[in-house]
């Protein structure tokens, strides 16, 4: 696990974007879940991304990384001061501001707005109560093979602990196994960071 972190290696952007979620008290994508986000933009030649949680856009610059050259990432966060941060931090990566929609709000408000099987990809890394409503509302957004990716699938590393039965691992072990259940998704946990779930859209 250790050489999955330190082999995806990060520049002087995402290391500053990095401590400046350090310093407002936010957890960031670990470099290795990044790389993850990177791989799977690149290998859907994500043209439209919605990502729940813009914090200070380190995921944002990673999917940024692996989408296509005109591909637009619309990111969500109910905190204006975090999206200030992270808008800088995208032009510090060279990203023109057109290839970002920045829109502030709750993302259970903001994503009924967003339209119909016309994404390529959703990432949600939201308050964990929002996982199961943001796995539906991507079930509608994405487009048949797009995919969906929910950080901090293993739940602080509780989720098969059978004596763990706080509100936010229930409601990820919840998250997790509706998914596995479901006909419409094809899912595996990648055990990076804090862990993923990836789900394709059958």
């Amino acid at each position: 696990m250790q050489f999955a972190e330190v082999y995806a290696d990060e520049d002087v952007v995402l290391q500053t974007a990095r401590s400046l979620a350090h310093e407002l008290g936010l957890d960031s994508v670990t470099p290795a879940a990044g790389s993850v986000l990177r791989l799977l933009a690149a290998a859907g030649s994500a043209k439209a991304v919605v990502e729940i949680g813009t914090g200070a856009g380190v995921s944002g610059v990673w999917l940024l990384r692996g989408m296509r050259a005109d591909g637009v990432l619309t990111t969500i966060d109910v905190e204006n001061e975090h999206q200030r941060i992270a808008r800088r931090i995208f032009i510090e990566a060279g990203f023109a501001a057109s290839r970002t929609r920045i829109i502030t709000g709750r993302a259970l408000d903001v994503l009924p707005r967003l339209a119909d099987g016309a994404y390529d990809l959703v990432f949600v890394d939201a308050d964990v109560t929002e996982f199961g409503a943001c796995a539906e509302a991507a079930l509608r957004l994405l487009r048949p093979g797009g995919v969906l990716l929910i950080n901090n699938a293993m739940a602080g590393g509780r989720i098969s602990d059978p004596a763990a039965r706080d509100v936010d691992t229930l409601t990820v072990r919840e998250t997790v196994r509706s998914v596995r259940e479901s006909e419409e998704w094809i899912p595996a946990i990648v055990p990076s960071g804090a862990g993923l779930l990836a789900a394709v859209k059958r």
